[in-house]
């Protein structure tokens, strides 16, 4: 089965981001707003158990911090992406270091890790602009506080759901 690891913001944050998902993300009924950890995996019952675990054990470690959306941004040219930025990437590339280590690190991810909130993907290159054009216009200024992360798994209909829960306990 397809698992992945994931944050949540604020219910604040999702329904902001899903009035932007709800046009340019054919994925928006699948899943709700995130930030990504741990890329898409195909993992077996014992995978997703020894994931949990893991989990159980390194969040154990991380401090709750706030995250702040302060802009839209794009990962054009590489990609047809158009996601809310961070202000400060930091926290998130902290717990990133922390939950995909050991058993759980991305030796063969293509690309370097940007925590980011997906709106719009698979646009066409005329939509995309025209689309970041009149986004960028926008000030942004949303925060939220992250205490937990999420082990998350695909479903049949290929919906996302989670898993499980991991509280953040560090002091």
């Amino acid at each position: 089965m397809n698992c992945g690891i994931a944050i949540f913001p604020s219910k604040e944050i999702q329904d902001f981001a899903n009035s932007y998902r709800k046009r340019f993300d054919p994925n928006y009924n699948r899943i709700a707003p995130h930030l990504t950890l741990r890329e898409p995996e195909a993992w077996s019952w014992n995978q997703l158990s020894s994931a949990a675990d893991h989990l159980e054990q390194v969040t154990s470690t991380i401090t709750p911090f706030d995250i702040h959306f302060n802009r839209f941004s794009s990962f054009y040219p590489a990609g047809n992406v158009i996601y809310l930025a961070l202000s400060s990437p930091d926290p998130l590339l902290k717990a990133y270091k922390v939950i995909c280590s050991g058993e759980l690190a991305e030796n063969s991810r293509p690309y370097h890790f940007n925590p980011h909130l997906t709106i719009g993907q698979e646009l066409g290159d005329d939509e995309l602009h025209d689309v970041l054009a009149s986004l960028k216009k926008i000030e942004l200024d949303l925060t939220s506080r992250i205490d937990r992360v999420h082990l998350l798994y695909q479903t049949d209909n290929q919906a996302w759901t989670v898993h499980q829960t991991f509280l953040f306990r560090g002091v």
